[in-house]
């Protein structure tokens, strides 16, 4: 049974915690005015749900989500609070909607961490909801550490927070132990015992944040937490860009978020943290649209979708080609033509040859300007 509002909607939820679970990446920490631009740019696109900080962190962090709260930003912007009435209080002064309180599920952190146990949690947890009820619309109860909980806890806990009027209960994998098979099965046992919308939260450490995440969605869940470029702690969280792709090309899902404005949101949020995006990295990366090899360029020459999984208009994105040890003579042969010059073939041989040592030399990809100087060379 699904609560009244978005959760009742055939679409995915996407709850970005980049100004929260992003900002524990080692050496990020954003000022409020790359806060507010981020902020800005992932509610204009369109996406649902905003957890944009942690209010107990003190006074700063007060006013910065206040700041944000005012803006009153298109999507639902929710703290992060640790399942103790202080925490609470220092969220309900910022004027947030709703509030995500976390508690440790697993008896490794309940007992080893925490010092307690399993009914005091739950005691913790009862309070916490029943105070948040009385001063915000909206509420998020996170499982730490869910993946290595034991399932009898957790449906004593889905139980106990429908029974105390949960919003949204979200699990997650704290260490990142989990992989796609294991997620799926899991969590359609959880789907099924549950009466309360369910949320993913991936942590990257074994690079499957993204492949847990859309397991799970085909478990059942219908919100996944994310990052803009998986930026989180240790190796990070699912990134925004992957899973709200795959999310509609993979699984076929609707989704909400303008997937033509991730280029731009990732590079705002690269410029942000001073992290550079990689070259390769999926949807955003410089070379993810760029073909090399002689075989591929031929290809996408009769049909882009030869060699891709979707358009790269979809994301702002445009295909594009590149000289390098593989590009090989069609290539070459095509590249000339264009700019109205015809070689013999033992000449195009020379030129393949001395392509194969700038490249390697260069140890990049060769720009037209190289090609057309090794051709002036060889001629």
């Amino acid at each position: 049974m699904m609560k009244k509002g978005l959760e009742q909607e055939q679409r995915v939820l996407l709850c970005d915690t980049t100004l929260r679970d992003g900002e524990q990446a080692p050496g990020v920490a954003f000022g409020l005015p790359e806060k507010e631009m981020i902020a800005r740019a992932l509610a204009d696109a369109g996406i649902d749900e905003l957890e944009v900080g942690v209010p107990a962190m003190g006074e700063g962090e007060i006013k910065s989500i206040s700041h944000l709260v005012a803006l009153q930003l298109p999507a639902r912007l929710i703290t992060w609070n640790r399942a103790v009435l202080s925490d609470l209080q220092a969220s309900y002064q910022t004027g947030v909607e709703g509030v995500a309180i976390s508690i440790p599920t697993s008896d490794q952190q309940i007992e080893n961490k925490l010092r307690k146990d399993r009914a005091w949690v739950l005691d913790q947890m009862g309070q916490c909801i029943l105070n948040a009820k009385k001063e915000v619309d909206y509420i998020v109860i996170g499982l730490e550490d869910a993946s290595r909980a034991e399932f009898s806890f957790l449906a004593e806990i889905l139980a106990e927070a429908h029974k105390l009027g949960v919003n949204r209960v979200r699990f997650a994998d704290t260490t990142g132990i989990l992989e796609p098979l294991k997620v799926f099965f899991t969590l359609q046992d959880l789907v099924a015992i549950s009466e309360i919308p369910l949320e993913f939260h991936a942590h990257n450490d074994l690079g499957m944040a993204t492949a847990n995440s859309l397991a799970a969605v085909q478990a059942g869940f219908r919100a996944v937490s994310v990052t803009v470029g998986g930026l989180g702690e240790r190796a990070g969280n699912a990134a925004l860009e992957e899973v709200a792709v795959a999310l509609k090309y993979s699984l076929h899902e609707e989704v909400r978020l303008d997937l033509k404005r991730l280029n731009s949101i990732c590079l705002t949020t690269s410029l942000a943290t001073d992290r550079k995006i990689p070259r390769s990295k999926p949807i955003i990366g410089e070379d993810v649209f760029t073909h090399t090899s002689s075989i591929h360029i031929d290809g996408m020459q009769k049909d882009f979708a030869n060699y891709q999984s979707y358009p790269p208009e979809c994301v702002g994105r445009k295909h594009a080609t590149s000289i390098g040890k593989y590009s090989g003579r069609k290539t070459i042969v095509r590249l000339l033509k264009a700019r109205g010059i015809e070689l013999n073939q033992e000449t195009i041989d020379d030129v393949l040859l001395k392509i194969l040592h700038l490249t390697n030399q260069l140890k990049r990809p060769l720009e037209e300007e190289d090609i057309l100087g090794i051709v002036v060379s060889t001629c």
